[in-house]
């Protein structure tokens, strides 16, 4: 591409508009990554009370086990760099107008940010404990019991009122505003509690975040701030003056991350998708999984633990017999092609 040379002073550029992280400090900070590629997080299981026994010996307490653990593990995948070079010629002829540092924050800002929130929301939809589908796109009158049964699902599963996140489009969030059922109610014109929130709907921060930020035929996304972790390790951008080889600036930039949702508190994570784009979840009869769908993959655990997360999991063979583990049931769900991971089955 040929350089555009200046043909009078200027000293300013037109930059496209952008936006800061939209999730940056609204996941877990409590897991460190520093100096490991995977880490692997430990959830202990608990056991049921059972009825204190008065005569029972030394089994008053009821029958004693070793207390189990399941196991996720997190692998570090997205290593992503850049690099860019403003020769000083070149500059020169442009009236000095690309300061390398400001160049430097325009590439972060414009590319390495928006990328990273991407497959955030991708990671979080695809991870997410519920992933529940609507049959018809929401529309004013419907939305606010949508966004209900979010609030229900995490009701439900026990999650804390606080740090609860619904990330919106502008779209949907124009439904919110205009709904009926909040005609009149100032909720959302409540003063931003946190950059980037703008307002709260059923004690839910509301985030307002572009259309493309979201994954193709998700409506929204609600997440706790502890369910989800994306963790950096290396957020590393620098600028080189005439190094070897350059008459000018060198800026090079690297960016090692990834997004997970932990299984142990997977229910703070709740995604709304458009009918027919979640796989139909596998059946298990006499210890054998069938699942219908084009290219459908299937993943599998046998000590009760869910095979969405757990580092027990393991790839179905078609026709294998299974035999869950004592005390427990076979555990599976399906992947189609194209579609997002289907509910948990148990058999």
């Amino acid at each position: 591409m040929a350089i555009n040379l200046a043909t009078k002073y200027s000293d300013q550029i037109a930059e496209v508009f952008t936006r800061a992280s939209f999730i940056k400090g609204k996941t877990a900070e409590t897991f460190d990554l520093t100096g490991v590629k995977t880490l692997k997080v430990y959830t202990p299981i608990t056991v049921e009370e059972v009825d204190y026994d008065r005569d029972g010996g030394l089994a008053r307490y009821g029958d004693v086990t070793e207390m189990q653990d399941v196991v996720q593990e997190l692998t570090m995948t997205q290593d992503k760099a850049f690099t860019l070079t403003i020769d000083k010629g070149n500059n020169l002829d442009q009236n000095l107008v690309k300061n390398a540092a400001d160049m430097l924050r325009l590439q972060l800002n414009e590319k390495s940010t928006p990328a990273a929130d991407k497959y955030a929301f991708q990671r979080f939809v695809t991870m997410a404990g519920t992933i529940a589908e609507s049959a018809s796109k929401p529309t004013k009158s419907d939305i606010i019991s949508k966004i209900a049964d979010a609030s229900q699902a995490l009701d439900d599963a026990l999650v804390p009122d606080d740090n609860r996140y619904l990330y919106l489009t502008s779209e949907m969030y124009k439904l919110v505003c205009t709904s009926d059922e909040f005609a009149g109610v100032d909720v959302l014109a409540r003063q931003s509690i946190a950059k980037g929130v703008c307002g709260e709907v059923f004690g839910m921060n509301v985030v307002r975040v572009p259309k493309s930020y979201l994954p193709d035929n998700v409506y929204f996304l609600v997440t706790h701030k502890d369910a989800v972790l994306m963790p950096y390790k290396i957020a590393d951008a620098k600028v080189h003056e005439d190094p070897v080889g350059v008459s000018g600036a060198l800026i090079e930039g690297r960016h090692y991350y990834d997004a997970y949702v932990l299984g142990a508190k997977c229910g703070g994570v709740y995604a709304l998708v458009a009918s027919g784009t979640v796989s139909a979840a596998p059946a298990i009869s006499a210890g054998k999984i069938t699942a219908t769908g084009t290219g459908t993959a299937i993943r599998y655990t046998l000590d009760g633990s869910d095979p969405r997360y757990s580092d027990s999991a393991k790839d179905y063979a078609a026709d294998t017999v299974l035999t869950a583990e004592d005390g427990c049931q076979i555990r599976a769900y399906a992947v189609e092609t194209g579609k997002y991971p289907s509910p948990v089955a148990a058999g």
